[in-house]
């Protein structure tokens, strides 16, 4: 290899100072500017020494000649001989470049350092905040449901880490959520899966930290990512929370963050409370309440006032929340055998607007005899349900609605979706049918004979954008409710949607129940950031297996157009082995943002529950 030549070595040494930034440029332009001065004013003496001496000698020449370098407009006023006038106006062509030149650095350095400053990369120094990991649509939800869970307290701080511009998260931001009142919102930009970046958020303070789902391509990997950058990281780390998109990630998910994280299985959530509210009218819009933070929470309560009674004696302990459950050594047990007594380490769920407002009534309200009303329910039998378009979770979803569904029912699938042809094998109590059809296409519908089904699920189809997959979905609910209307036919109709902001144009469909998963899963994670403890009741409510929401027709439980205290209701689904936690009134059904459920409503207070009204029940299925 030849040797490099002296020349090479000094323009590698000066290409490395170069690029050392703003400052080294500044340095040689000082250099450059010395330099100048120097040569003009030795110059200045040597060939004009009358003129030097008009200056003070060399001390005012090198003053004159800086002068002039740093402002060329006073070369205008020079008089004398032609050499000085001639070294002066040198000086100052000189000092017209190098300002330029400096200016310029001195701009670009500026609007790098702003461009910095701007992206937020200073470390967060809050305590007691709660971070959130990624970008998705789901951070506009989690960031308003926070801001209203935070509304009573000052110095709350949410603090948001992405690779995105941080002044384009926080307009997004105020566009979909709007003003955080007391709640601070710090946007830092960077990647949640570099350990350097995670530092930035200042973790080891953080209240609980929330992983979002990316969209786009295989976002379980990024997820998983992020969590093993979390683990890598010493010291102690707040509770964590993070989104799995497809269930067979859910291992490796597991192994990458370890026993201090709390997972949510997105399509498995999405798919039961999709199946749930199929089979029960409403089921979607009670998990909604229970997961925002505007209507009623579930909070878990140490109480040794209750202790010794029976779960069915306590129902009616509180006039201003509701007793669902217990929560004992760690286990959740959601409306408990009536007679199970309660221990003094005991937890009580309850459902309340806020835990200011959990506390033992004075005396238990009185519940009027003449009211109650004990019809059986009719015993399921085989029914038939149908799904409309295909996505990602319909195999799950199917496997959900089988561990439903009564033995022989049928299920027919109808989908142009190449992904709807197969794999449904191993189930119990299905039948499964597929049939191609054009879901959009009124003559293809038509074709189905809806009329023979008691269920139908319209899925989003997820070969398009979610925008196209809403629009598509709202097609097929206007031409089901017109075949309904024109054929006098009655079924369910359940639809799952991506944006809650369709939600307003769908209830023009009248359809049963709009399940909008991406908000689901959102304020899901909203609620176990506050209190991870939740994620076992969650959990129970969601799963088939033991009690969920069923709202059930309120005439099996008290005379309908009669006026009862809820504490009536409470004990007539007491009777029944149920726990009742509300009810929906059915001329409210399209009225947001409850859509006719009131959860939690006071003991005392007089209600008339009408024929068409639901009480909405904890209860076996």
């Amino acid at each position: 290899m030849p040797r490099a030549t002296f020349r090479e070595r000094l323009r590698y040494w000066f290409d490395n100072t170069m690029s050392r930034g703003t400052a080294a440029l500044i340095g040689w332009l000082a250099l450059i500017s010395l330099g100048l001065i120097v040569v003009v004013t030795l110059l200045s003496l040597w060939l004009t020494p009358a003129e030097a001496a008009k200056h003070d000698g060399a001390a005012g020449m090198l003053w004159a000649v800086l002068m002039r370098t740093l402002s060329p407009g006073k070369v205008a006023s020079d008089t004398g001989s032609v050499p000085f006038v001639a070294l002066m106006f040198a000086a100052s062509l000189g000092g017209l470049f190098i300002v330029s030149a400096l200016v310029g650095v001195l701009a670009n350095g500026l609007k790098t350092k702003f461009e910095e400053l701007r992206k937020g990369k200073s470390r967060v120094i809050e305590t007691g905040h709660i971070v959130i990991l990624g970008w998705s649509e789901q951070v506009f939800t989690i960031v308003s449901e926070l801001v209203q869970a935070h509304a009573s307290e000052r110095g709350s701080v949410i603090a948001v880490l992405a690779d995105k511009d941080k002044i384009a998260m926080e307009d997004e931001i105020r566009q979909f959520v709007g003003e955080t009142g007391r709640t601070t919102l710090v946007c830092r930009t960077g990647r949640p899966t570099e350990p350097t970046d995670l530092d930035l958020m200042n973790l080891e303070g953080a209240r609980s930290v929330v992983v979002l789902s990316p969209q786009g391509d295989d976002p379980d990997a990024h997820v998983i990512k992020t969590l093993l950058a979390l683990a890598k990281r010493s010291g102690d780390h707040p509770p964590v929370v993070a989104a799995i998109a497809d269930t067979a990630n859910m291992a490796a998910a597991r192994l990458a963050g370890g026993p201090d994280v709390h997972l949510v299985d997105s399509d498995d959530t999405a798919s039961r409370l999709i199946v749930q509210s199929s089979r029960q009218s409403g089921t979607s819009v009670v998990c909604m309440d229970l997961l925002n933070f505007s209507g009623g929470e579930i909070y878990l309560r140490s109480d040794p006032h209750l202790a010794g009674m029976t779960y069915g004696e306590a129902l009616p302990a509180y006039r201003t929340a509701t007793v669902i459950g217990l929560r004992r050594e760690g286990r959740i047990m959601l409306n408990p055998p009536a007679d199970t007594v309660i221990l003094a380490g005991d937890e009580i769920i309850v459902i309340a607007q806020d835990d200011s407002m959990i506390h033992l009534a004075g005396d238990m309200p009185e519940t009027q005899e003449e009211a109650i009303v004990m019809a059986e329910p009719d015993p399921p039998g085989p029914e038939r349900t149908l799904i409309l378009n295909w996505n990602s979770r319909g195999h799950h979803i199917v496997r959900c609605l089988d561990g439903y569904a009564a033995s022989g029912s049928v299920l027919d699938i109808a989908s142009d979706h190449p992904g709807a042809s197969g794999g449904f094998e191993g189930l119990v109590n299905l039948t499964v049918n597929v049939k191609d059809c054009e879901t959009t296409d009124r003559y293809a519908l038509e074709s189905l004979g809806l009329g023979v089904y008691q269920h139908v699920i319209v899925l989003s189809d997820d070969r398009y954008s979610a925008e196209h997959a809403d629009t598509r979905t709202l097609m097929t609910l206007l031409q089901l409710r017109d075949m309904q209307t024109s054929l006098g036919e009655r079924y369910s109709i359940v639809s799952e949607m991506h944006d809650e902001n369709n939600r307003t144009l769908a209830e023009v469909t009248r359809a049963d129940d709009i399940v909008i998963s991406d908000t689901v899963i959102g304020l899901l994670l909203a609620q176990l950031a506050e209190n991870k403890h939740l994620a076992e009741v969650f959990d129970c409510l969601f799963d088939s297996r033991g009690s969920v929401i069923h709202p059930r027709p309120a005439h099996r439980y008290v005379r309908a157009g009669v006026p009862v205290s809820f504490a009536t209701v409470i004990e007539s689904a007491r009777r029944r082995g149920e726990t009742a936690i509300g009810y929906r009134l059915a001329d409210r059904v399209n009225e947001a943002p409850h859509f006719g459920v009131v959860l939690n409503p006071e003991k005392s207070r007089p209600i008339r529950l009408g024929p068409d009204d639901s009480v909405i029940v904890l209860a076996e299925r």
